[in-house]
């Protein structure tokens, strides 16, 4: 099975960009990569130390660099360096072990599934939970599985990166959190919550 990106890149990525912004997930990743060659084996022998002066940008990186060096020892002494061990496999079992690993809850265990194995599932990160939410996709209550199954249910599987990139697109262009560019926004007769921002557009 070809992968569109390196798997154990992606996973190391989007454990990077937790609680982070986009600038600062680049940043430190090629600070990462200039130091370290970015595989099991490597990361599991680098000194925890090293990988927290990478990561110091990325914030929360004593705790990010804590996870990439417990996750790569668990890839190279279970997984003999070969994340599509995990990714081959059904994609709700590979889901399931993939949150087994340190550090990856359901959105990281999404994004790589999607991103690095092409496998059908809509990560929600906060731009897709919101805007899902607004547009009415997906029910006001329950938490990140509820948004992600409902919107599965709505689009073909060959469709879930699109709608996960839109939905992203949406949310920072118009649908924002804080002040939703409703008066402007291409959606706005069709969005059940346009009156809600009518005042703050």
């Amino acid at each position: 099975m070809e992968s569109r990106r390196d798997p154990f890149k992606t996973l190391i990525v989007t454990i990077l960009s937790q609680n982070t912004n986009d600038k600062n997930t680049r940043k430190a990743f090629e600070r990462l990569s200039n130091n370290f060659r970015i595989d099991p084996e490597t990361l599991a022998k680098a000194h925890v130390k090293q990988l927290e002066a990478s990561l110091k940008v990325a914030g929360l990186y004593r705790n990010k660099a804590r996870v990439i060096k417990e996750i790569s020892k668990i890839m190279n002494e279970k997984y003999h360096d070969d994340l599509w061990q995990i990714l081959s496999k059904p994609v709700d079992q590979a889901r399931r072990d993939l949150m087994l690993l340190p550090g990856v809850g359901p959105k990281t265990a999404d994004v790589v599934l999607l991103f690095a194995a092409n496998r059908p599932t809509v990560p929600v990160d906060t731009h897709v939970n919101r805007v899902s939410r607004r547009l009415g996709l997906a029910s006001e209550n329950g938490g990140y599985e509820v948004v992600r199954e409902a919107l599965q249910s709505l689009y073909h599987p060959r469709d879930y990166l699109a709608i996960h990139l839109l939905l992203i697109a949406h949310g920072r262009r118009f649908c924002r959190a804080r002040f939703p560019l409703c008066m402007a926004c291409p959606l706005n007769e069709l969005c059940p919550s346009r009156s809600l921002f009518r005042r703050v557009s």
